[in-house]
């Protein structure tokens, strides 16, 4: 640690990168989120090796933000291991303190209780429980964390089964809005959709980020199959006709894409 806080000092130097020296906790946004995708894409690999690499190259995130805080006197690295290690003693004190927590839930509860304490404290004011979750972040993974915040103090379906008819419900509305022809109506109803899907999809215990794009991948497989299809055939997507693309598809599928 000590060998690339020296790195990344040097780099930020009068002396260093150009490149490095020109960076802004700003301009770093988009490099945090990525390297957390490949760490993400490493973790499904199982290639332990790639897991090592993509996580160094997120500690380099942390680093390069430290490093450009250090240089403006705001906190240092240290600061921020310092912050981290006393909240997670604050937010485990079933394992630092007296707190009896006997099951996994419980230890959520507690966690949701010490954080929503902990907003209060700082603002003043009573702080609601969605306080927490970033907005920014892809609209199924919100939808999901939402629910999920709202569901541990009870606002939930007992299980998938009485959940899942919502679907249905939802599913109507929305014919009934693409019949009425009204653009804003449509888009509410399928947004309405879809945030039933992912109440299920959590019941069932299953992320819809990782469903959707584990489906988007076989998609996209099966339609690199049909573009294969085509050059054999000497021909373009443009010039198959749909039977001949869907002929296609199908194969693909029973070859296991």
């Amino acid at each position: 640690m000590e060998r690339l806080l020296r790195i990344m000092a040097k780099l930020r130097s009068p002396e260093g990168c150009p490149w490095d020296r020109q960076q802004t906790h700003e301009s770093l946004r988009p490099y945090v989120i990525e390297e957390a995708y490949e760490v993400v894409e490493a973790v499904d690999s199982g290639c332990r090796a790639k897991l090592a690499e993509e996580l160094g190259d997120l500690l380099l995130q942390v680093v390069f933000h430290a490093q450009i805080a250090s240089e403006h006197g705001d906190f240092t690295l240290d600061d921020v291991v310092a912050a981290i290690c006393e909240k997670l003693e604050r937010r485990h004190p079933h394992i630092f303190g007296n707190v009896r927590a006997d099951n996994a839930e419980q230890v959520l509860h507690n966690w949701e209780r010490i954080k929503q304490a902990e907003r209060q404290s700082e603002t003043g004011k009573r702080s609601s429980l969605l306080d927490g979750v970033p907005k920014y972040l892809p609209a199924l993974m919100y939808a999901y964390k939402v629910q999920d915040k709202a569901a541990r103090v009870g606002f939930d379906w007992p299980n998938a089964d009485e959940a899942a008819p919502k679907i249905w419900e939802e599913a109507d509305e929305l014919k009934e809005a693409m019949a009425s022809g009204d653009e804003e109506r449509i888009a509410d109803e399928l947004g309405d959709l879809l945030f039933a899907v992912v109440n299920v999809a959590r019941l069932l215990k299953v992320h819809p980020e990782e469903a959707l794009r584990r489906t988007s991948d076989k998609f996209a497989e099966r339609f690199k199959f049909i573009e294969a299809r085509a050059d054999e055939m000497g021909t373009t997507l443009e010039d198959m006709t749909l039977s001949e693309m869907d002929e296609a598809w199908n194969e693909a599928k029973r070859s296991g894409l």
